[in-house]
């Protein structure tokens, strides 16, 4: 049995309704995993998604920031919305999915962007950040010997080909050194298996993200892969493939992100 998973920071959910429905239509996920959906929960377009054909449905959502969900068309059990390091807002969460005979637990998470400057003396939101992947290494050092999947924006490209310029990119927040370092140490919690970088060799550039300040995104192709799909080692050999779906950089109206996908076989 195959099961496609795609992940997207979809940029405000209703905004981007018609994006998705053609994500739907033609790539046709199981589950899709969003971040920054921008709604607050009583205003989620439930029924427009449960049209898409996805029963099972979570999510958690605050006014025209942050906010995740997970789309999906497997039955989920065990939904938690953890309020990391208790600032309110809606950035993880997660279930757990019974494939066959295997339960996998799913998390979202939207790691916060950090600001313009990284300096945490001088901006509170990059000392935030480091505080959050520090969070996140220290939950999943005790979450040994699950089958566990981890999605989403993550907002740190780590490879030297995972940004269009590794010399030009060193100060700017992303893919500084502090944050590199902060996302290994994350990486070796539990040798997690980078579901694209299994496929695409770590000499190649890889993007997720362009800015919206390009005039022509895609052809300037200043780009950075803040976005991942990240496994288990229990799971690797459940890996499939991968792939990024840069042509929705191209739409109209679209998301400076685009989604990435991993297809699983079990």
């Amino acid at each position: 049995m195959f099961l496609k998973l795609v992940s997207w920071n979809i940029n405000s959910v209703r905004l981007r309704l018609p994006l998705l429905r053609k994500l739907v239509s033609e790539i046709n996920p199981d589950i899709i995993c969003l971040q920054e959906t921008k709604v607050i929960d009583d205003l989620f377009p439930l029924n427009d998604i449960l049209d898409l054909g996805f029963e099972f449905i979570e999510f958690s959502g605050e006014k025209s920031y942050n906010g995740v969900c997970i789309l999906s068309k497997f039955p989920v059990s065990s939904v938690q919305k953890i309020d990391i390091l208790g600032y309110g807002h809606k950035r993880h969460i997660s279930v757990d999915i019974e494939v066959l005979d295997q339960k996998i637990s799913l998390h979202n998470f939207y790691v916060p962007a950090g600001g313009d400057i990284p300096d945490i003396e001088l901006n509170d939101k990059f000392l935030h950040k480091l505080k959050f992947i520090d969070w996140m290494e220290s939950f999943f050092l005790q979450q040994k010997n699950k089958k566990i999947i981890i999605v989403g924006d993550m907002n740190i490209a780590p490879l030297e080909n995972d940004v269009w310029s590794h010399k030009q990119l060193l100060k700017v927040v992303s893919h500084t050194p502090i944050e590199v370092e902060k996302m290994t140490n994350l990486q070796k919690t539990l040798n997690w298996i980078d579901c694209h970088r299994l496929f695409v060799d770590e000499g190649k550039k890889l993007y997720s993200w362009w800015s919206y300040r390009a005039r022509d995104a895609l052809a300037s192709n200043r780009g950075r892969r803040l976005d991942h799909i990240w496994t288990t080692p229990n799971l690797k050999d459940n890996i499939k493939s991968s792939k990024i779906h840069i042509d929705f950089r191209q739409e109209e109206r679209p998301s400076d992100h685009v989604p990435i996908e991993a297809v699983f076989c079990f």
